[in-house]
């Protein structure tokens, strides 16, 4: 499991996972149909990612996306 906190963390290990499977940018491109520029500039700047393309994105590179809670204390309301 990989935990992550920060976007720049979520392009290092996409770029990592799609160069360890042995994907070029043009492959992963095609398959999510747009261009290797466009998955250049997610892999770079993963904060422009929707999440509609994150798990599309996932899903090719044999990843999963999960949400766990922190141990921390969760605000209430009108901590916010």
């Amino acid at each position: 499991m990989y935990k992550l906190s920060t976007s720049d963390q979520i392009g290092q290990l996409l770029t990592a996972r799609r160069k360890a499977l042995g994907l070029t940018q043009a492959e992963v491109a095609a398959r999510l149909g747009i261009s290797q520029n466009r998955l250049s500039e997610i892999e770079n700047q993963p904060g422009v990612l929707t999440v509609e393309r994150l798990l599309a994105l996932t899903g090719i590179l044999g990843l999963e996306v999960g949400l766990q809670e922190h141990a921390q204390k969760i605000p209430a309301q009108g901590e916010w």
